[in-house]
């Protein structure tokens, strides 16, 4: 299987068509679902579907789809390290409470749009939580280590 960190091709086509909206007037709905080392999650997905293939199992404080995702900074822009001007935007940090599982990997996803990916988050290695708390907390939101960059 195959996991690699990217925003995926169909994002990237779809920003270009003004498919997704990210705020600040009435943004579009965003999700979070996690997998195991097991899924196939790239460049090349394009839409999650309920029980995709290495989506982390249903119960032990996990639901299938994931989690509701908050738009912490609308769309903006800035300079990064290399001065190029970079638009950017980010979520808060979510979690799932009273976890048990093991995830490798996460799909963000725009449920408005007939749940088409944005982005899928590669952990370097598989995440385990037994009966705990487990976060996923978005790098600083700026030109440089927001989620969601375009330079």
């Amino acid at each position: 299987m195959s996991i690699l960190q990217t925003v995926t091709t169909s994002c990237k086509i779809e920003l270009l068509q003004a498919v997704h909206n990210f705020g600040p007037t009435s943004p579009n709905t965003f999700k979070i679902a996690l997998f195991t080392a097991a899924a196939d999650i790239n460049a090349s997905t394009t839409v999650y579907t309920g029980g995709m293939t290495g989506e982390v199992a249903n119960g032990s404080g996990y639901t299938t789809g994931g989690n509701t995702l908050v738009i912490s900074q609308s769309p903006t822009s800035g300079n990064n390290q290399s001065a190029i001007p970079t638009a950017f935007i980010s979520f808060s940090n979510t979690s799932w409470t009273s976890a048990s599982f093991t995830a490798r990997a996460a799909l963000i996803y725009n449920v408005t749009q007939g749940n088409k990916s944005i982005a899928v988050l590669d952990f370097g290695s598989d995440k385990t939580v037994t009966n705990d708390t487990f976060q996923i907390i978005f790098p600083t939101a700026d030109a440089n280590s927001a989620i969601v960059r375009i330079s």
